[in-house]
């Protein structure tokens, strides 16, 4: 009886000692600065928008007479553990950011979870934001010290509201201040991230009314609903097929492809970057979905005369759980230079970038870094070379009634990012293009393309491409991949094979000796680019057709791949 009492004790001690030093454990796990304030949580703040819809807002206030920045953060996914898993991860992180003397807004878009109105994405966030911002300004504890932090979504609401003046620092997360090039890369529907963006904010809305525990297959569920409405056609009616309420915008979107119509550029369109003063720090994932458009974020802020600060790691878009947790020391670090005058010193270079195959982190003055274009052209061997030859043409067949499918890569799905490649190699519908094992290693940096002459025996189609690096093991591990997706007028019409580029994105990435390089060329990704029916309304066809498509590679048609390899390489 003693030993059970003793033991009792010890573990009464044990799990007080546990909750009282919770903060600094958390601090330890996160390697974030120790904890200053208490805090304390004003729950239910309703900011009126101009129209006179409501915002659900929670205030999290460090307990300190020290005057203290803001950081505001807007999401739909709910915005505090009574919301279920997502809603837990952003009140954690605005617990964080008061513990260290910052004042945190957290607040429902308009149309979920508490706010009123009808969410219709990136239509209001720019007046919503701007009437939260005018509704801080009025507070008393407001020291005129204003920042904005989020992933994704809750990215693009900082990018609606950045030229804002009480702007002082954004931190944008595996996002981009460009919808229309996240709905539609490369000209083509990203059919699963549509699809499953949908379903995450419907199951999102039900789980207010699940215990916690059930929420955290939140991620499962979704994969599973979206299973069965992938090979929808028309695609137009993809979005009933998941079994929840219609979804407007999903109609509006696809009705409207042309990124110059009034849609696009008038009720969705982007920031002017020039007119973005506040420090900026873009946070992206070499797998991640949003990749192209935050690195043509920096590129635009670059010439907008400013100075961003850039990360990008090995992540794809559900990294960390949207990198909640493997970045927030950046942040808090980001928040205490630029708001919070803190004598907190920030590292030299502004871009740090993961080397992949290298396994390290390297700073830079600038992205890209200076990089030679080295041409590696393809063969009817199966080879990739250094100089070009003379060889006959390839062919294959693409059927979109069984679509060459995306594996891994930047998707958003759960099984995303790096991924053995062999059983896409191993598909009749593919050609595929190897170099040499390599002597030395060989690094590339930047963006990579494809120049590839080709011709297809329909109109409308696309190609597809991806590069993967070839282990001595047998696996077959992919780098960055694109699609380019070709209408008559590019398609030899006249007779003259057309030369189509093919963007495959941008990596940081080591090539081992040993290693080699594949080129995978196939006629699509299915569902990351919406599967291609082979006629001239892809979105609207019910029938779909075969595409046989002829890849040439003789001195006259040079088709080649493109390397941005470093100087750093030998």
């Amino acid at each position: 009886m003693k030993r059970k009492l003793l033991w009792l004790v010890w573990f009464v001690l044990a799990a007080a000692a546990g909750f009282f030093l919770r903060r600094r454990f958390i601090s330890f796990w996160l390697r974030l600065p120790p904890p200053r304030n208490r805090v304390r949580i004003e729950r239910g703040h309703m900011i009126a928008a101009p129209d006179g819809a409501l915002l659900a807002s929670d205030h999290y206030a460090p307990i300190t007479d020290r005057a203290c920045p803001t950081i505001l953060i807007r999401c739909p996914y709910g915005r505090n553990w009574r919301h279920g898993i997502f809603g837990l991860r952003v009140e954690f992180v605005a617990q964080r950011f008061a513990e260290r003397g910052y004042h945190v807004i957290a607040q429902d878009v308009r149309g979920r979870f508490d706010s009123t109105g009808v969410f219709e994405p990136h239509v209001n966030e720019r007046k919503d934001g701007q009437a939260t911002i005018d509704w801080i300004k009025q507070q008393p504890w407001f020291n005129g010290d204003l920042g904005m932090w989020g992933p994704s979504y809750l990215g693009i609401v900082q990018w609606a509201v950045a030229d804002a003046p009480e702007m002082r620092a954004l931190f944008p997360m595996i996002t981009s201040s460009s919808l229309y090039d996240i709905v539609f890369p490369d000209g083509a529907l990203d059919l699963g991230l549509i699809l499953r963006w949908i379903t995450l904010l419907e199951l999102g809305e039900k789980q207010r009314y699940r215990s916690l525990a059930a929420s955290l297959f939140i991620l499962f569920e979704m994969e599973w609903r979206v299973r069965r409405a992938l090979m929808t056609l028309p695609v137009i009616q993809a979005q009933t097929r998941l079994g929840g309420a219609p979804v407007p915008y999903y109609d509006a979107w696809l009705q409207e492809t042309d990124p110059e119509s009034p849609l696009w550029r008038e009720r969705l369109g982007g920031i002017a970057h020039e007119q973005v003063h506040g420090a900026v720090h873009l946070v992206g994932g070499w797998y991640d979905l949003f990749l192209r458009g935050l690195l043509n974020d920096y590129a635009a802020m670059k010439a907008a005369g400013n100075q961003p600060y850039l990360t990008i790691g090995p992540w794809y878009h559900f990294s960390h759980v949207f990198l909640m947790w493997n970045t927030l020391h950046f942040a808090v670090e980001w928040f205490d230079a630029k708001l919070a005058d803190r004598k907190t010193k920030l590292r030299e270079q502004p871009v740090r970038l993961y080397i992949m195959g290298a396994d390290e982190w390297r700073d830079y003055p600038d992205y890209p870094p200076p990089a030679r274009s080295t041409p590696f052209y393809l063969t009817h061997d199966g080879s990739l070379t250094r100089e070009p030859h003379d060889s006959a043409a390839d062919h294959f067949t693409y059927d979109p009634a069984h679509p060459t499918p995306a594996v891994g890569g930047n998707q958003f799905a759960l099984v995303a990012g790096p991924q053995d490649n062999r059983r896409l190699e191993q598909r009749g519908d593919v050609l595929v293009y190897t170099t040499p094992a390599f002597d030395v290693p060989m690094e590339l940096i930047g963006p990579v393309k494809l120049q590839l002459y080709a011709r297809s025996s329909a109109p409308n189609g696309d190609v597809y491409a991806r590069l993967c690096d070839a282990y001595p093991d047998g696996r077959l591990v992919n780098i960055c991949d694109g699609l380019t997706r070709f209408h008559t007028e590019t398609n030899g019409s006249n007779g003259d094979v057309p030369c189509v580029e093919i963007d495959m994105w941008a990596t940081a990435y080591q090539m081992k000796p040993g290693h080699r390089l594949h080129l995978i060329v196939a006629g699509g990704a299915h569902p990351r680019w919406c599967r291609h029916t082979g006629g001239a309304t892809p979105l609207f066809d019910t029938d779909v057709r075969q595409i046989q498509h002829t890849i040439f590679h003789d001195r006259e048609h040079p088709s080649m791949l493109v390397l941005p390899v470093t100087s750093s390489s030998t």
